[in-house]
């Protein structure tokens, strides 16, 4: 390896030049099936085929540089696109007269969001994200495949596309009855075609690139060419018969945009930044896990959260749109060969070569044909498999999983992630709460089960049930500080209760306050408390909620046996 591969190989995570056919295969390979999919998602972001296309190119070549999974494709993805949309309607809206100046502030939230991975990675969030549970990450894929499912529906029938998922299921009637023929033949031909196709042939020749040549070409050569141009509501939009296409579009280098931010919209813009930069983090670092599973390596998670901002706001600086790691262009690269980053980097230069010359084909490829490559799209990402396990999967994760997908489809995504994560965190807090109940051992008779040496047992059995020993193990937090005061008040006839602490190595202020209520309860009915406390963290906190000033000196110990016999000594004083 030269000077210069060195030093490539220093700064570029997993980069070798030991794999060069491979990764030429892999790049060539991966870019063969971006290309449709770029086109398709910049026409329903409705940023236009452009944007997608430097999209796949910024975020591809930066995410492979910068990021952290060697082997990942990056470029725009379903439910990027979906936010997008959202994101590039809310903006343009407020500015009808003068869209460039909503697509800037667009665009600026792209480069926000982008910036915010990168802070996520220098900060080293990564671990943290990974944390979203299965239910919550599978009702917000599902909801998203469902979302891109409805809003093409009326593309694939010749009209145009609706803003939103439920406008577009209420218009659906209307647009089944009254289809545009030369649309629905070129969109179910394309919907027969990538369901079809073999999947031999797919890993040669992608489907979706098949539909897109097939269908622009066909029809341009049915209609010899005749390209029409309607107004539509002060819209240039270009037909080739009956069929909607994408219409002439830019070629060459993008003219970089500069940020523009209204003081006015700045916290609405924060908001939509941090709804980017979260789902992209999300999409990538599970793609990131579907690279390791296949290539039997580790990616690096903030490495890839800081690849993928940089990706992301280059993108955003020249008008791309936004994208994460791709789970399907990452399977096909590992399939053809490509396992370094020279792979990601070579799809996204060949995509460049495309945008630097193909707009004349691109320009006939009709809307049907895209929404059909989309629609398959998002089935592909709805998660089937967790849906066919539904009636055997836990209660609690199903009914998570729908509520997310609904407000997925119906609300927005911020919240569906939110609600989801707040219920999440209720059931783990739950089950905690549950497992460190059980851990807790309340007896007065002790048998031969109970965690107790010889010694500590006779002592027990001689006071006759006057000793009351509670013993919680491992720690204990706020879930179950009620439970552990409801579990005391369940004894009644005891002299002295010994709470023995010694095996909780942690504890939080909740369950201080617990502990605080029980020997304040067991002192107000008579009975005299020993505690038991050995871990220097628990001994702190009760002593900083100044819970051990209720014991009188000699109460507190350092062992359970020693506890036990300063309340036998007890036992023994009130019974003379």
């Amino acid at each position: 390896m030269n000077d210069v591969g060195r030093l490539a190989a220093r700064y570029v995570n997993g980069l070798h030049f030991n794999n060069l056919r491979g990764d030429l295969f892999g790049g060539v390979t991966a870019a063969v099936v971006a290309l449709p999919l770029a086109l398709a998602f910049g026409v329903a972001s409705g940023a236009g085929p452009v944007a997608g296309l430097y999209g796949a190119i910024c975020v591809g070549l930066f995410a492979a540089l910068f990021g952290g999974t060697p082997a990942q494709v990056s470029g725009p993805t379903g439910p990027m696109t979906v936010v997008m949309a959202v994101i590039l309607t809310q903006y343009t809206a407020l500015y009808p007269d003068d869209p460039a100046r909503g697509l800037a502030l667009a665009f600026t939230v792209v480069m926000m969001g982008g910036l915010m991975q990168i802070a996520f990675g220098l900060f080293k969030l990564g671990k943290y994200i990974n944390l979203v549970p299965a239910p919550v990450v599978s009702g917000f894929m599902s909801g998203i495949g469902i979302i891109i499912i409805l809003l093409q529906f009326e593309p694939l029938l010749g009209h145009a596309s609706l803003s939103g998922a439920l406008a577009a299921a209420l218009a659906l009637p209307w647009a089944l009855t009254h289809p545009v023929r030369d649309a629905v033949v070129l969109g179910v031909g394309t919907l027969l075609l990538v369901y079809l196709w073999p999947q031999r042939l797919n890993r040669i020749v992608p489907a979706p690139l098949v539909a897109l040549a097939v269908g622009g070409a066909g029809l341009y050569l049915f209609y010899g060419g005749q390209v029409t141009t309607r107004d539509v509501e002060g819209q240039i939009v270009h037909f080739i018969g009956q069929a909607k296409i994408i219409g002439d579009i830019p070629t060459g280098l993008p003219t970089p945009r500069l940020p523009h931010i209204e003081p006015a919209l700045l916290v609405d813009m924060l908001k939509s930044a941090l709804i980017l930069a979260v789902l992209g983090s999300i999409d990538s670092l599970l793609t990131s896990l579907v690279a390791d599973n296949i290539t039997r390596s580790n990616h690096e998670s903030d490495r890839e959260l800081i690849g993928q901002g940089v990706g992301n706001t280059v993108s955003g600086l020249f008008g791309g749109l936004p994208g994460a790691g791709a789970t399907m262009r990452t399977v096909v690269n590992v399939r053809a060969g490509g396992l370094t980053p020279l792979s990601g980097a070579i799809h996204a230069l060949l995509l460049l070569a495309v945008a630097l010359g193909a707009g004349g084909f691109v320009s006939y490829v009709p809307h049907a044909v895209l929404a059909g490559i989309l629609i398959k799209v998002g089935t592909d990402i709805i998660d089937w498999d967790y849906l066919r396990r539904l009636r055997h999967a836990p209660r609690a994760g199903v009914v998570m999983m729908l509520t997310v997908l609904a407000l997925t489809v119906f609300v927005d995504l911020i919240t569906a992630v939110g609600v989801g994560m707040v219920m999440a965190s209720l059931v783990f807090v739950q089950r905690m709460s549950d497992l460190q109940l059980a851990s807790i051992t309340a007896i007065t008779d002790p048998g031969d089960e109970a965690p107790l040496s010889a010694e500590e047992r006779d002592i027990m059995k001689a006071a006759g049930g006057r000793i009351l020993l509670f013993h919680p193990t491992g720690p204990l937090s706020f879930g179950a500080a009620k439970g552990m005061v409801r579990r005391l008040a369940g004894f009644q006839h005891y002299d002295v209760l010994v709470l023995d602490l010694s095996d909780v190595n942690n504890i939080d202020y909740s369950a201080a306050r617990a502990v605080e209520d029980m020997i304040r309860r067991a002192s107000a009915e008579g009975s005299s408390v020993h505690l038991a406390v050995r871990h220097e963290q628990v001994a702190d906190m009760l002593e900083r909620e100044e819970v051990l000033d209720l014991l009188p000196p000699g109460h507190r110990h350092d062992h359970r046996v020693s506890a036990l016999r300063a309340a036998a000594e007890a036992v023994t004083r009130r019974q003379a």
